[in-house]
């Protein structure tokens, strides 16, 4: 298990802050009680409506080293962002040598790089140039260390990116036709909820800032919970499927089906590492034991993660049999059931469950959709 200090004890001791009026017109600063008198950094970002980028953006800034318990100095006005150690989100520049990361102005195109194209927002500009520090220092390793560029890439991919693209109005799918349906439970929407509404009768700046620091500490509760969970749950299935691959030759001559030594959430690993490992011939089936019944199972390996479509299938002929009436059919001992979409099989053996995918990828059993 990794050395992942526990997030939320962190999150609960962090001080944040409260708001006061700056001389300067229009202008609400953030002050941090983890203050240090004069020394103390300070990080602008835009007042007025607030979106989960710059939300996110200041959180997360406020994890490193550099800008450790900064004060959030929210404003719009020139004069005062030159003055600050960092600007986020706002001031029509972005030059990381600075700390000055907006992405507004025109001819902006950075990008996370690595394979990524979304264009960054706050968010992701932050990320990109902080990102392996702050993982770091919540996994409590080196930022060289394997474990932490792993999980770097993978919180981008499936956490980070989305706030960019929402950020940036990048639709996710490329067609023309309305949604099947609306869904406003992503974190992007729910920070916008955060901002005061237009028939409130307070709409002071005093209330603004509260509602953004709001919005900071769901969004960076989120992200922390996002660096938990690959770290404590995904980046071991990573390693488990890893080591499951390496040893496919000694499971069956044929290379195609994987043994789980211990089961794991196996299907959100399976298909990058083919790609990244360059597996070949690919996994057709997967089994593993079921550690509540002690079961086996037999799965069909997916075409696609997004997709419910298969490589390949059990046979037709044992689909939606169980018990000893498919142990005849198939002439395999300690059958249990197979599912009538043919994905998945189970046996009450591990030599039974191999069988049944020995049997399986022989057959001439079509490609499966359901």
């Amino acid at each position: 298990m990794l050395p992942i200090r526990r997030w939320w004890r962190p999150i609960a001791s962090r001080s944040f802050a409260y708001f006061s009026r700056s001389p300067i017109a229009g202008t609400v600063a953030y002050y941090s009680t983890a203050s240090h008198g004069t020394g103390t950094k300070r990080v602008g970002t835009h007042n007025g409506c607030f979106h989960c980028d710059e939300a996110l953006a200041c959180f997360m800034i406020r994890l490193t080293a550099k800008f450790s318990g900064a004060e959030i100095v929210r404003t719009r006005d020139i004069q005062l962002l030159d003055t600050l150690d960092a600007v986020l989100d706002v001031g029509g520049e972005y030059d990381p040598s600075r700390d000055r990361y907006d992405h507004h102005q025109k001819g902006f195109n950075e990008v996370f790089g690595r394979g990524f194209v979304t264009k960054l927002s706050s968010a992701g500009l932050i990320y990109k140039h902080y990102g392996e520090e702050i993982i770091a220092k919540e996994l409590q390793l080196d930022k060289g260390h394997k474990n932490v560029q792993c999980l770097y890439l993978a919180v981008y991919k499936n956490f980070i990116e989305a706030i960019d693209a929402t950020d940036n109005g990048i639709n996710q799918y490329d067609i023309d036709q309305p949604p099947k349906y609306v869904n406003n439970t992503y974190l992007s929407s729910r920070i916008g909820r955060l901002n005061p509404e237009w028939i409130d009768l307070d709409q002071s700046s005093e209330k603004e800032n509260a509602a953004f620091h709001q919005a900071m500490m769901l969004a960076g509760g989120e992200f922390l919970a996002s660096i938990s969970f690959y770290a404590r749950s995904w980046l071991p299935a990573r390693s488990i499927v890893i080591e499951s691959l390496e040893a496919r030759s000694n499971v069956d001559p044929s290379s195609q089906i994987l043994l789980l030594k211990k089961f794991c959430p196996w299907n959100l690993h399976l298909l990058d590492l083919e790609k990244e490992l360059k597996i070949n011939p690919l996994i057709m089936f997967v089994i593993y034991q079921d550690e509540r019944t002690k079961i086996w199972r037999v799965q069909a390996a997916p075409v696609s993660p997004e997709k419910f479509d298969c490589r390949k299938r059990l046979p037709e002929p044992w689909r939606g049999f169980e018990g000893d009436e498919l142990s005849e059919i198939t002439g395999i001992p300690g059958c249990v059931f197979v599912h009538m979409a043919g994905f998945m099989g189970k046996n009450r053996t591990y030599e039974g469950a191999l069988a049944m995918a020995r049997t399986a990828l022989r057959s001439s059993s079509s490609y499966c959709t359901f």
